[in-house]
């Protein structure tokens, strides 16, 4: 306990107390570009006038990236776990290196492929499929997504890996001596063992796909614009903090239903 009293420690002074204040600030106001430690709900109800339908977005955006990153991530694990053999370390280093890469270089690697001027623009175009750059590939919501996707899914490679270390191959064999099918022992023997992975992994991506906001910035363009890009402008920009504080409690909250959600249907058991 000595050991970790440290440790504990830096949790409330540097994450609990930050937050704390920042919710206080969410009920101040703002005048002349000065904080008035006032008593409002002004900045809560513009989030929720204003922002509501947005936020919404912003999650489904999550959403759908955690749940594509989850499904494919499964599949690799499961490939790299039980088919790749002495290959199997290796593909798993491979993924680490992916995430040397980074972050921007990533953005303006999709940028080049799915503008106008891009590879997939002059692919198809070559290919008689089109005849001018089809401007939707880049500044949309399926680009966002397309981004996060390939930034995120190492992280939801890796815990869903070690998850898959857990599963002894022995239960698979048993599985399939007492006539189950690869799909049958896939969900009613794989997928149980890995509940803590699978919710791992989701609320992971999920975190940090519905608080970003430089892929939308970049990638997005008007349609497919964040709540998180927001955020930052009512904190930088126009630096109205009481209304940035408000918006992110309101993300946070919401993000949190939405993970509570997920963990009720990941501890369902299989019919």
């Amino acid at each position: 306990a000595w050991f970790l009293a440290p440790s504990l420690a830096m949790v409330p002074v540097m994450l609990l107390a930050p937050m704390v204040l920042l919710l206080v600030i969410s009920f101040w106001s703002v005048r002349s570009f000065k904080l008035q430690p006032d008593f409002t709900l002004g900045a809560w109800e513009r989030f929720f006038v204003n922002y509501g339908g947005l936020t919404l977005y912003t999650l489904v955006i999550g959403i759908v990236t955690a749940v594509l990153c989850v499904a494919i991530g499964m599949a690799f694990a499961y490939a790299v776990r039980f088919k790749a053999g002495r290959y199997g370390d290796a593909l798993v280093m491979a993924t680490m290196i992916t995430l040397f890469g980074g972050y921007l270089v990533k953005i303006y690697a999709w940028k080049s492929i799915l503008g106008a001027d891009g590879l997939l623009n002059q692919a198809l175009m070559n290919l008689g499929i089109l005849d001018a750059p089809a401007p939707w590939l880049l500044y949309s919501r399926g680009a966002v997504i397309v981004t996060l996707v390939h930034f995120l899914l190492p992280f939801a490679i890796l815990p869903l890996y070690a998850a898959l270390r857990n599963v002894s191959v022995a239960t698979l064999e048993a599985a399939r001596d007492l006539g189950a099918t690869p799909t049958q022992t896939f969900w009613r023997v794989v997928v149980p063992q890995c509940r803590a992975g699978l919710f791992a992994a989701f609320a992971f991506i999920f975190l940090l796909a519905a608080g970003d906001y430089v892929t939308p910035l970049l990638i997005g363009g008007t349609s497919g614009s964040m709540l998180g890009q927001f955020i930052a402008l009512e904190f930088s920009t126009r630096f109205n903090w009481p209304a940035g504080a408000a918006m992110s409690f309101g993300l946070l909250g919401a993000s949190l239903l939405v993970l509570g959600a997920s963990f009720m249907i990941v501890r369902r058991r299989p019919a």
